[in-house]
């Protein structure tokens, strides 16, 4: 038993281990640069990097061909804490070792919680415009919209992976269910009048009685985003309300009336509220001589919180961005002929973690190095006095 556990414990401390982690994380890492062209950046994290296996698909099955990033990680950062904690002692000449280990231990579970933790939304703002609320680059939802008051909308939000798994959708505040008949990843809708040879309606109820439905490949490059598309059946008690179109295409929601009330219907972007309002003063864009090519854009926004207590101008630009409320807001990007700015807005928890971790290697590296030093001198020093 003994023997035993002797092993188990060598095989978690061993510096082998340590180099054939460290030679995963290289082979890991040129595969995905090379899926990369094919996946984007996005796919290739969650196929890659944020996973324990990868899988890859053998016709049309995933066979496990890899370990993934949370894999080699997780054994990574277990390999190292062990090693410290069974191979050194603590003392004055090793705390710059000590230091710059617990930075590197610190940097893994760092980008573990970001890997985990962190949301990254879009604020698209028209000069002159204001929003409470930024938008998911990914992620989609269905919003059934309850909109009978008209100083007050309560809304049902169904995330798209519901919609994506076909399966009846029945939410206490609604007086229907939902079906889904069918689910598209990435559409695009046009009109039926504007087609030869038309295929049928896919839906019978408001705008989705005069459109077609084109399905596309899903895209994974970084200029471009699935659009999804889905017919819905709405069911009351009574039966069958109709069939619906939904589409990210469609810019307004779609509205019927039922059991009284005024409802609305669309598939949008996932919306992120916040208890307080952006408003878009002004943006600056300036190029360089000479050129199209963009240099010192900005953007100055009013920010105004729900209780009031914040009311403030603030300006939004290249590496200085605005930190409030959990989220950090970037200036991403411009369009529309420089009338509508595009923020990054990011909730990150452990944002300074890699900071922090980077300041404790660097400072331990300087403190092991001082210590060195320090005693080559004394050694010069005492060999000078003989």
């Amino acid at each position: 038993m003994r023997d035993t556990w002797d092993s188990f414990v060598k095989f978690f401390v061993s510096l082998k281990l340590t180099v054939s982690l460290l030679a995963l994380s290289i082979i890991l890492i040129f595969a995905a640069t090379l899926d990369q062209v094919h996946l984007g950046i996005w796919a290739v994290q969650e196929k890659y990097f944020r996973t324990f296996i990868v899988l890859w698909p053998v016709k049309g099955f995933p066979v496990p061909v890899f370990p993934g990033g949370y894999f080699i990680g997780g054994l990574l950062l277990v390999n190292l804490v062990a090693a410290h904690a069974y191979r050194f002692t603590l003392s004055w000449k090793k705390a710059g070792i000590f230091l710059t280990h617990a930075g590197l231990i610190l940097l893994l579970v760092g980008e573990l919680l970001t890997g985990l933790w962190q949301q990254e939304y879009q604020l698209r703002l028209d000069q002159g415009q204001t929003r409470n609320y930024s938008e998911s680059s990914r992620d989609n939802e269905l919003a059934i919209i309850d909109a009978t008051d008209p100083q007050w909308d309560e809304v049902v939000a169904i995330p798209e992976k519901r919609l994506a798994a076909g399966e009846p959708i029945q939410v206490a505040r609604l007086p229907f269910r939902v079906v889904v008949n069918a689910y598209y990843p990435n559409a695009t809708v046009q009109m039926r009048d504007q087609l030869p040879n038309a295929p049928a309606a896919p839906a019978t109820r408001d705008i989705g009685a005069r459109l077609a439905l084109i399905a596309m490949a899903p895209t994974y490059k970084e200029n471009e985003r699935n659009l999804p598309a889905a017919t819905i059946e709405l069911f009351g008690p009574e039966g069958s309300l109709g069939t619906w179109l939904v589409s990210t295409m469609l810019i307004e929601p779609q509205t019927f009336d039922y059991a009284g009330k005024t409802w609305r219907l669309a598939l949008r972007f996932k919306r992120n509220y916040q208890p307080y309002s952006i408003t878009l003063e002004k943006f600056s864009h300036d190029r360089y001589t000479g050129t199209d090519i963009p240099k010192n854009f900005s953007s100055k926004i009013h920010l105004r919180s729900d209780d009031g207590k914040t009311d403030r101008d603030v300006l939004i630009y290249m590496n200085n961005p605005l930190r409030y409320d959990g989220l950090t807001f970037y200036q991403q990007s411009f369009a529309n002929n420089d009338q509508t700015s595009i923020l990054q807005v990011v909730h990150n928890p452990s944002w300074l973690l890699p900071y922090i971790a980077c300041l404790m290697m660097g400072l331990g590296l300087v403190v092991q190095f001082s210590i060195h030093l320090f005693g080559f001198f004394a050694k010069r020093r005492r060999a000078a006095s003989i």
